[in-house]
Parts: structure tokens; sequence; C-alpha cells
């Protein structure tokens, strides 16, 4: 390849490189904001129920709530994780390519996880998610399940919604990303 054309694919490699990491910003500022309101429903679900002298059976919307928001955390942190392994793996030994006498590009994609601490982290936060999008909507369950006398039909949702969860749960396990880098 001549050296014009060399330098033309290195811009238009750092033009896909901008865009990409810009899509993995807005996922991560979504990503982020998805944890507050998981918080914030979770909350007016048990103010609801609360309400009026209790009616725990409201509960019941707290498991879909979460699952739908914990699915959707979770398929932007998977793209969010999968934004860094294209640039790392792909768009990055691109471009060092067209510059061989440089050590890799993009350094800090790697770099930032090498970090020795970065397998207790990554365990920490998946601790967080299970607790707030798996276990919080199960502590849900429980009260309804033991407030009272239930209902067969509202039980058989119940029912339904607990595989949900440990449908949610075990996909969160998987895509934890726990391995070295």
């Amino acid at each position: 390849m001549a050296r014009d054309e060399e330098a033309v694919v290195g811009r238009l490699l750092i033009v896909e490189y901008e865009q990409v990491k810009e899509e993995q910003r807005a996922r991560i500022g979504f990503r982020d904001n998805l944890l507050y309101a998981t918080l914030a429903s979770m909350a007016a679900i048990i103010t609801f129920s609360l309400q009026g002298g209790g009616r725990p059976e409201l509960l019941l919307l707290l498991p879909p709530a979460s699952v739908l928001l914990g699915w959707t955390y979770l398929v932007n942190d998977e793209k969010i994780s999968a934004i860094g392994r294209y640039v790392r793996q792909d768009l990055g030994p691109r471009l060092t390519a067209l510059v061989p006498e440089r050590p890799r590009v993009f350094g800090w994609e790697t770099a930032h996880r090498d970090d020795h601490r970065r397998i207790s982290r990554k365990r920490l936060q998946l601790a967080a998610d299970l607790l707030l999008f798996t276990v919080a909507p199960v502590a849900a369950l429980v009260v309804y399940w033991t407030s009272g006398p239930a209902r067969w039909p509202l039980m058989g949702v119940s029912v339904a919604e607990t595989l949900l969860i440990a449908v949610l749960a075990a996909q969160i396990v998987v895509y934890a990303d726990l391995h070295r880098p």
C-alpha cells in the first residue's frame, strides 16, 4: 500500500475509533442511568404497595420492572465491552500495522484491564448487579408470599416472575467477564 493510501486508511480508522468510542460513552451514560431508574422504580412500587394499609400484591410489579431494566442494563454493558474488545482486537492492530515503528496504539484499552484488582472489582460489580436486579425482586416476592393469603392467579404470576429473575441472574453471571484480559 502506498504511503498516501496508508494515511487515508489511518485517518478512516481514527474516525471509526472516535465513532465507536462516542457510542461507548453514550452507552455507559445510559447504562449507569438505568441503575437510578431501577432504584426509582423500586422505591415507587414499594411506596405504592405500602399506601392505604398495604397492598402486597402490588409488589408483583417489582420483578418485571427489575427484569426489564436489568436486561436493558446487561445488553448495554455487553455492547460497551464489545466495543472495547473491537478496539483492542481489531481496530488497534489494523492501525498499528500502518505504523510499524510505533508500539501498539490505543494502549489504554488494554492497560486498564491489566490492573491486578480488576477481577475483584468485577466480582463486586457482579454482586451489586445481582443484588439490584435479582435479589431485590426476589425479596419483594418473598414479602408477597408471606404477607397473608395469596390468590392462585397471582401465585402463578409470582412463580413465572421467579423464573424470569432466574434467567436474568444466569445471564448476569455469564456476562460478568471475570476472566483475565
